[in-house]
């Protein structure tokens, strides 16, 4: 079916609202608009759906809401009656529209037969990770598009395990969206029936007290935030989402007397009015928080994004400026300061392990390896790191301690399993409560850390390709690079190329010449003769290639030099 036959199909549906149908009817001079609407439906991947709110065959709206979950019920009544029984958590997050589709996606699975527990209000994504746990169930959903443009909306679906879907269930749902007709072969019922009828239950402040529970429990020296309470002061940012409530109850649990809220980010707005883009990997969405810790003198801000499942944080330097903590360096931060804490309370298992992503830091890896700690790389997603916790319980080989990866997510215990701002923040404020008394920032324990690891430095740079044609140049570069790969980057000596898609692990001149451990994800991964890398990977989410440098060196300078050097390489792989 063309796009053009595919955008009459949905003009003539009887499921289109007035509203719908017009938004549709004002587009049909528009033929461009048409085929990016129309030219293909969503991807559904390991992670979901994501894509612009929109009326069409490609954007988030209650038809695409519906036939996902229909295909998702069907993968879940296969699973059986007990399954079924199990059923789903729903959850949502700030964004205009989640609420309403939310209850969409309850109602359809509902409709099905599936019993279906759905948060009574925006939550943190941490949170319904742990109520899959919590209840049993055998799935969830969360409409959420993370840290996305305001434009956005996603579908992120969990498996009984707690973490996002496993492939082979993804595959499965893909598969049956393939088949179920959009309009036709979904079953529904109103929302409000279903709640009536037992088949939907809300979930309330009972399960959030469950949660903060196993957050508090995390703390490993609390006693800290207790001594520096009377002059320890925090900045708080939401960026107007699910981090709103649970962060601050959190770090007031801590012990944390003055938690200094932004109040004009503190209001629940899916629109995001005070900023351009509600990411705390861009340092410029804080100004209001900078603002606020110069007036009230604090040396530290902490940011969630909207769905509360990354945290930001930026720390007064010696400079009196207010600089920005990479994800890899708060996953160093963290690391050293879990070990190091552990070690002292006597609470580090012999068998202590950490995980972070083949895209993260180096210098997490010499931390670990330093303190007698085994260490772990995954493909870069929290799915893949849940995968290799899951081996971990198999055969008790190891207790994980934390799991990050550079993208500003971080993972510790085991009652959820996704990224998780909520403990992640109160464990920050911890760890900087400890050298708080010691008389140091955040910015200071950095540089120590730098002083007994080594120099080490990141950048992630987005080749963004958008139009219809994107994915396609996506497809051609990697192809390219896969068929005739550089024997040098920006004058330095490729040692090996790994081809994470294949498992291949190539030489220049010589060819394929071992296999990596694993294998499945498309990734260029270019190990440097100066012991630097350069990755290349599409985005799974967004229409861009990132590109990854991690470099090290002898000082701050050298790393920077090098960063720069491959950078102005990345950039001629624009087109």
């Amino acid at each position: 079916m063309s796009y053009q036959e595919e955008y009459q199909r949905w003009l003539d549906s009887p499921a289109l609202s007035t509203a719908e149908w017009e938004e549709l009817k004002a587009i049909e001079n528009n033929p461009k608009e048409i085929e990016s609407r129309f030219f293909a439906p969503l991807e559904f991947g390991t992670a979901g759906l994501r894509g612009e709110m929109a009326v069409g065959l490609r954007r988030m709206n209650v038809h695409v809401i519906r036939h996902a979950t229909q295909a998702f019920a069907e993968v879940i009544k296969a699973e059986g009656p007990e399954a079924c029984r199990k059923g789903v958590v729903v959850c949502y997050d700030c964004r205009i529209n989640s609420e309403v589709f939310a209850h969409e996606a309850a109602a359809v699975m509902a409709a099905n037969g599936i019993h279906v527990r759905v948060f009574d209000a925006l939550r943190p994504t941490p949170e319904l990770s742990y109520a899959v746990l919590h209840y049993g169930a055998q799935a969830g959903i969360n409409v959420t598009a993370s840290h996305n443009p305001k434009e956005y909306n996603g579908y992120k679906v969990y498996w009984a395990d707690g973490a996002q879907l496993p492939p082979q269930h993804a595959a499965a749902v893909a598969d049956y969206m393939t088949k179920l007709n959009i309009f036709k072969d979904v079953k529904r019922m109103s929302f409000d029936a279903a709640l009536q009828q037992g088949l939907i239950e809300y979930l309330g402040e009972e399960t959030d007290e469950a949660f903060l529970k196993e957050v508090m429990a995390m703390s490993i020296d609390p006693a800290v935030v207790r001594r520096v309470a009377d002059n320890f002061k925090i900045v708080y940012t939401p960026f107007h989402g699910c981090g709103w409530r649970l962060v601050p109850e959190a770090l007031h649990r801590l012990g944390v007397q003055h938690v200094i809220p932004v109040p004009e980010q503190m209001v629940l707005d899916g629109s995001f009015p005070t900023v351009a883009s509600p990411n705390p990997e861009n340092p410029e969405g804080f100004y209001l928080a900078v603002d606020l810790a110069k007036e009230v003198g604090s040396d530290l801000i902490v940011g969630t994004d909207p769905d509360s499942d990354r945290v930001g944080v930026m720390v007064r330097a010696k400079d009196g400026e207010y600089h920005t903590l990479t994800g890899n360096q708060m996953g160093c931060l963290l690391m050293d300061y879990i070990i190091t804490a552990r070690r002292e309370q006597g609470t580090l298992p012999k068998n202590a392990a950490g995980l972070s992503t083949i895209v993260s830091t180096k210098m997490v890896r010499k931390i670990c390896e330093d303190n007698g700690v085994h260490f772990d790389e995954t493909f870069t997603g929290f799915k893949f790191i849940a995968e290799k916790l899951a081996e971990y319980a198999k055969t008790d080989a190891y207790q994980y301690v934390l799991g990050f990866e550079e993208s500003y997510g971080y993972m510790m215990g085991d009652y959820v399993r996704d990224k998780d701002a909520v403990t992640a923040s109160m464990m920050i404020v911890e760890m900087a409560a400890h050298y708080h008394e010691k008389g140091m920032t955040l910015a200071d324990a950095l540089e120590a850390l730098y002083e007994k690891y080594g120099r080490f430095g990141e950048k992630t740079l987005n080749l963004v390709m958008p139009g219809l044609d994107g994915l396609e140049k996506m497809a051609a570069l990697m192809a390219e690079l896969r068929a005739n790969p550089p024997a040098d980057i920006a004058g330095t000596a490729v040692l090996r190329m790994r081809d994470y898609k294949d498992g291949s692990v190539n030489v220049p001149g010589l060819g394929k010449v071992e296999n990596t451990p694993m294998s499945g994800s498309n990734v260029l991964y270019f190990e440097l003769e100066d012991g630097c890398s350069f990755i290349v990977r599409p985005s799974g989410t967004e229409p861009k290639i990132k590109i990854y440098i991690l470099a090290q060196g002898k000082d701050a300078a050298d790393v920077q030099a090098k960063i720069e050097k491959y950078n102005a390489f990345a950039e001629t792989l624009k087109r």
